[in-house]
């Protein structure tokens, strides 16, 4: 038996509002960022990968010298709830720019091959305790 769960992140003009989201500060933008899932685990990695992908869409961005209005990133999974084993993350950005197509797809191909957190996920990640306090 699986369940799903998302998490999702917006700012600028795609900064989400509601009772159920909450803004953060964030330094790309002067507005904050939105945040919006459950507090689980599950939503957490969820929200680091689409997290990951906001902050590194504006940094790409920037880099090539690209003005963006706003970014929202949804980030979405399953887990088997008896193993809790991922069925696997998949996340979808909007763009809210006047760039090009073509430039924008340019961007989102480039976070894809360097947004941190999606690539340590794709490559497993190693979790163990150390200790307790």
């Amino acid at each position: 038996m699986g369940e799903r769960f998302t998490a999702s992140v917006g700012a600028g003009t795609l900064l989400e509002d509601g009772p159920d989201c909450l803004v953060v500060p964030h330094h790309w933008t002067g507005t904050g960022m939105s945040v919006r899932g459950g507090f689980t685990g599950a939503h957490v990695m969820h929200l680091a990968v689409a997290c990951c992908v906001l902050n590194d869409v504006y940094r790409e961005a920037e880099r090539r010298g690209l003005h963006l209005n706003g970014v929202h990133v949804t980030a979405e999974g399953g887990f088997d709830t008896d193993t809790w084993h991922s069925t696997g993350v998949e996340y979808a950005v909007a763009i809210d720019s006047a760039l090009l197509p073509e430039t924008v797809d340019r961007l989102v191909g480039a976070v894809e091959r360097v947004a941190e957190v999606p690539r340590a996920l794709r490559q497993g990640v190693g979790v163990r305790r150390v200790g307790h306090v």
